[in-house]
């Protein structure tokens, strides 16, 4: 874990020696100039962006944000990036603290969890140590990794390349569920110890099918838990229960979907094309926030940054609703972009 004070913001610095002179998350010429209220979505999903939050020293970069976002029991919001910074810590007030696991440079997922009142995220890793890619990790929140799970051989794994795991998900009796959503898009199930216990569902587009297991997520709105599995090159959420059986389509025709977080029974989910998605208790879509209406920046991951209006998103990838009923969406960039959105108070 890193504690962030002005010698290490310098130190920083290094690591994007030659790069632009702006924030990964947005330089303060930029938020100066994206004060003006910014809004999104409709109705009671009506979204203020909150401009500047997150902001970096100019001139200091900590790489793409192809990952995810969380939040600890403090209300502490942290962000996966691609860089040897690891995944960054901020307060509630968008203050940068700490950064924590620096040596996996590229966190995918990130979900939250306590156990006998301590506090942990499930994490799967693409790029970490010259050892060690591609591994699923189980961290205190402080990076201390306690569990990692590697390609299990017993499942099938024996190239390095088929073991392309995307989300992980832990279960209510300690499973955890792992996607190999970038690999053959099956969902692999271990013990709370790391012990392979067995594989399900299989790459194609027919009903319980999969093609990119991209999300996944523990949906407890029904009578039973269920894993809500974005099928992101088929365009659809779909569920499976607990021991592997598919169970229903949640809904299609979506924007290549990435990743979904639970606000009561309500789900947002973000889309890669462009646009952020939400979904009723009955898995109806009732806002859409952040809609590009430019369709070469979406899944444009070499956009500048800079070229995305405030309030429009270009390529939606991490997703969290925090407990104050905040979202917040980082955008698969090179350079990092993450949004913040406040639900926009109407007085009655």
């Amino acid at each position: 874990m890193t504690n962030f004070n002005r010698r290490t913001f310098m130190s920083v610095a290094g690591i994007a020696a030659g790069a632009p002179a702006m924030s990964a998350l947005g330089s303060a010429e930029e938020n100066k100039a994206a004060s003006a209220t910014v809004l999104t979505g409709n109705g009671e999903w009506t979204y203020e962006v909150v401009p500047g939050w997150g902001s970096l020293p100019s001139g200091t970069s900590f790489g793409g944000t192809h990952g995810a976002i969380a939040q600890d029991k403090a209300g502490n919001t942290y962000v996966s990036t691609q860089s040897t910074t690891g995944v960054l810590v901020y307060n509630r007030d968008g203050s940068l603290i700490r950064t924590i696991a620096n040596a996996y440079p590229e966190v995918h997922s990130m979900v939250h969890a306590e156990e006998h009142g301590e506090e942990f995220f499930y994490a799967t890793v693409q790029k970490g140590t010259p050892a060690e890619n591609w591994l699923f990790i189980k961290m205190k929140i402080d990076g201390t990794v306690v569990l990692k799970i590697t390609a299990p051989p017993e499942g099938g794994c024996k190239a390095p390349n088929e073991w392309r795991l995307t989300a992980a998900v832990p279960a209510p009796d300690g499973s955890i569920f792992i996607a190999n959503g970038y690999g053959d898009s099956r969902i692999f199930r271990f013990d709370r110890n790391g012990n392979y216990k067995g594989s399900f569902a299989q790459k194609g587009n027919h009903e319980g099918q999969l093609d990119c297991s991209h999300g996944l997520t523990l949906d407890l709105r029904y009578d039973q838990p269920l894993l809500l599995v974005c099928d992101r090159e088929n365009r659809r959420l779909c569920h499976f229960d607990l021991d592997g059986k598919y169970v229903r389509t949640v809904t299609q025709h979506l924007r290549r979907p990435c990743q979904v977080s639970f606000h009561g029974h309500n789900a947002v989910i973000s889309e890669l094309e462009g646009r952020v998605t939400v979904l009723d208790g009955d898995n109806a879509p009732v806002a859409f926030l952040g809609d590009n209406p430019q369709k070469p920046q979406w899944a444009n991951y070499e956009l500048d940054p800079t070229d995305v209006k405030a309030g429009v998103f270009s390529a939606a990838h991490g997703c969290f609703v925090d407990s104050d009923a905040n979202i917040f969406v980082s955008d698969w960039n090179h350079a990092g972009r993450v949004t913040k959105l406040a639900q926009r108070r109407t007085e009655s």
